[in-house]
């Protein structure tokens, strides 16, 4: 029995549920990048960026090009940008919304109202 399309998606966003791998993700969504030029802007050390990004080949969300002693990584699918850039937009909403909570409240306690 093959294993049910939740199931797969479930597993997919896990691969996604680290924020260096997050980051990893974003940085390969402009261009690609050696694994030297991601050090500094991943801030994590190398023997760990070597294990998120073996996380992120394994799952098939990036490809390896080797030039010389440098390993370059880039996306294997653009798609993969377009996730991220739909996160953001529907964080962007929620922070939006949560914002507009905040003030809300705000108003209501220099009115002297008990919050709702």
């Amino acid at each position: 029995m093959s294993t049910p399309l939740y199931q797969l998606k479930a597993e997919f966003f896990k691969t996604l549920g680290h924020p260096a791998r997050i980051r990893v993700l974003e940085l390969l969504s402009e261009r690609e990048h050696a694994v030297a030029e991601m050090l500094p802007e991943v801030g994590i050390e190398p023997a760990h960026l070597s294990q998120q990004l073996a996380v992120l080949r394994r799952a098939n969300l990036v490809r390896t090009r080797k030039e010389g002693s440098a390993v370059h990584y880039s996306l294997t699918s653009p798609q993969v940008a377009e996730l991220l850039l739909v996160a953001r937009t529907i964080l962007s909403g929620v922070l939006a919304g949560q914002a507009e909570l905040l003030a809300d409240l705000r108003a209501a306690q220099g009115e002297g109202k008990p919050p709702s």
